[in-house]
């Protein structure tokens, strides 16, 4: 195995004049040499809801150790790492207004909605910035069918680093590919990423020169997009940096990039360079989105023909479809917890210093009010979070209170996550982390 300390001592001694202070932050220098652990966060979000009789073991009203539970058959895939598991009931998000979803609301805590900006960040990327920095400190990826990651393969519904500041999903997994490791690559993956960076060096360039003979108001608006080319293409220039580190971590790329037979071959790609964003180091923040945050998505590779909207409209318990959506997601997270176990990391793995919060942009099913809004924990982000348990809330704290937890957990004093005393007053009965979760 991969010694993941020694890894990150020689990029920090070999990079740091390249990338500077900014790029590579004291945190990240601290964890490389032993003075403190890294820890990495997971959001897995999947659309159309998450029924909790899809999730919480039978019998199970209260309270409790999952020692002598037995999983219900949707997540069946995860019963050999039920100590890593902590399965939480009744967080609310009533006041998300979700429906088909609540889109940017769903990791942001407030209202959301088909189309609307999003009002200020999100959970995932506010953690991005409190754990240790990297060279991209937040990586999303949605997963649709096969139409939808061609024609639209960036789209932003569910993460955003601060009020109208979407931050875009890759759905293409040949262009995310392109842009992680497109500069260690050979042959016609190294043309295009060549091609594609003089391109965008161009657009760059000709950008920030026309933008000047802009009013100031639209001179300001129209930086954005300028910022944007400029941290693609930093990107590109910090990641050749540290070509030779990457080269051990870049998944093969094979037919299921060029040919893909179904969608889910295209998911189980992007799964891939998301795994190996996590694991080579590349980022601490990953994003998930199966759907994409809306009310889309197809599963045609798991011998499912329906998609889209209509699946909402099925409901979830004993749905041999939706069955099959939540086994294929939990092998999904086992597949991340068994890779991350893999790579050593300080007295243990990767995975000992990861949590994984997987949960749906929608509560409990499509058309809801949020009442109830069930999550799944997995691992406990080097013993901040209890493991192995079942947790019961009585619907009164919402899914904000879980985000404070979470920062609370990364370092963050916090009372409140995007939530003001006036709406606090409305939809949460108390203030702080909720205790039942923490170590």
């Amino acid at each position: 195995m991969l010694n993941r300390r020694k890894m990150l001592q020689g990029m920090a001694a070999g990079t740091g004049a390249a990338l500077g202070l900014p790029l590579l932050s004291d945190r990240v220098w601290a964890s490389s040499t032993g003075s403190t652990t890294p820890k990495r966060i997971v959001f897995f979000m999947q659309n159309q809801g998450f029924d909790p009789e899809t999730c919480v073991p039978k019998g199970m009203t209260s309270s409790g150790s999952l020692a002598k539970a037995k999983l219900p058959e949707p997540i069946s895939a995860l019963e050999p790492f039920k100590e890593r598991l902590h399965i939480i009931n009744g967080l609310h998000g009533r006041h998300t207004s979700p429906s088909h979803s609540a889109f940017f609301g769903a990791l942001g805590g407030y209202r959301g909605s088909d189309g609307v900006p999003p009002s200020a960040s999100t959970i995932d990327y506010e953690l991005s910035k409190v754990l240790p920095q990297t060279l991209l400190p937040h990586l999303c990826i949605g997963m649709d069918s096969i139409e939808n990651m061609t024609t639209k393969p960036t789209i932003a519904t569910l993460s955003a680093s601060g009020a109208g500041q979407p931050i875009f999903m890759h759905s293409n997994p040949n262009h995310l590919y392109q842009m992680l490791y497109g500069g260690i690559s050979a042959g016609e993956i190294r043309l295009q990423h060549e091609a594609q960076s003089n391109v965008l060096n161009q657009i760059e360039q000709l950008a920030a020169a026309k933008g000047q003979s802009l009013p100031s108001l639209d001179r300001q608006r129209y930086g954005q997009y300028v910022q944007g080319f400029k941290d693609v293409n930093g990107l590109r220039d910090r990641l050749a940096t540290v070509a030779g580190h990457l080269r051990k971590f870049a998944p093969k790329v094979d037919e299921r990039y060029t040919k893909p037979e179904f969608e889910t071959d295209w998911h189980d790609c992007l799964l891939d360079l998301g795994i190996s964003a996590l694991t080579s180091g590349i980022t601490n923040t990953l994003t998930i989105g199966s759907g994409r945050g809306e009310i889309f998505g197809a599963w045609k590779g798991l011998g499912i023909e329906q998609q889209g909207h209509n699946l909402g409209h099925m409901e979830q318990p004993d749905n041999p479809i939706w069955i099959k959506i939540r086994q294929y997601n939990s092998q999904m997270l086992v597949r991340i917890m068994e890779k991350l176990e893999s790579v050593p990391e300080g007295s243990g793995t990767m995975m000992d210093h990861t949590l994984i919060v997987y949960t749906s942009n929608n509560a409990d099913k499509q058309h809801t009010n949020g009442a109830n809004w069930p999550v799944m924990l997995l691992g406990n982000l080097d013993g901040a979070f209890k493991s192995g348990c079942f947790t019961q809330l009585d619907g009164s704290r919402p899914i904000n209170a879980l985000y404070t937890t979470l920062l609370r957990a990364a370092g963050v004093q916090c009372n409140r996550f995007n939530m003001d005393e006036k709406m606090a007053g409305k939809y949460d009965n108390s203030n702080g982390p909720l205790k039942e979760l923490l170590g």
